[in-house]
């Protein structure tokens, strides 16, 4: 009973997963910067499920480009787990950065995260650069979609946000693919005649 219990034991990785989910639920409760609604702001676990969902759809397009399979499964993991960091940045007031929980997780999960987390931020494969493609493109989508528009938003010089600047801002990273290069030009092109973003 003592191993079953010690916090090594069954028990004890059990209560690190409860506790590991029981955080992740809290994303809802993290605003981002962009509409989910016209009425409301979306929450990073919005994003974070809206950017899994993009890429299953978009994933045969992917390897076709890339003319190789590339791994659904780990784009899918890399789009939910992304933003987690916010969680802790949040309840810490820390700067961005790899969250101890990762850590304390049980195998395979303490190791995975944090593994997955580097190749997202540092974006050394496939996978994680059309992820992050993919993280580029959602608040311009949203903003679109939500009639938001980019009024709250200036450029490090304080200007207002064009449609150049907003290319400077997303076009090295969704220009990773032919595809996301072109949602996100038919985005902006819909921004700009819908008078949402100055040309």
């Amino acid at each position: 009973m003592s191993e079953m219990y010690g916090p090594h034991g069954a028990a004890g990785d059990r209560r690190g997963l409860f506790d590991f989910i029981a955080l992740t639920a809290r994303l809802r409760e993290i605003e981002r910067a962009n509409n989910a609604t016209p009425e409301r702001k979306e929450s990073v676990a919005e994003h974070s499920w809206h950017l899994a969902m993009v890429s299953w759809i978009l994933h045969g397009e992917f390897e076709r480009e890339a003319g190789r399979r590339l791994d659904l499964t780990k784009m899918l993991k890399l789009c939910l787990m992304h933003d987690l960091v916010e969680m802790d940045a949040v309840e810490r007031g820390a700067e961005s950065g790899e969250p101890p929980r990762f850590a304390a997780l049980p195998a395979p999960l303490g190791t995975e995260l944090p593994a997955l987390w580097r190749e997202y931020e540092e974006g050394r494969t496939p996978e994680a650069c059309l992820v992050r493609g993919v993280d580029r493109l959602n608040p311009t989508l949203m903003r679109c979609l939500t009639g938001q528009g980019w009024g709250d938003m200036a450029t490090d010089s304080h200007a207002p946000v064009d449609a150049e600047a907003l290319d400077g801002l997303h076009l090295p990273r969704v220009g990773v693919s032919e595809t996301l290069r072109a949602l996100y030009e038919e985005i902006r092109n819909a921004s700009v005649e819908g008078g949402l973003l100055p040309p």
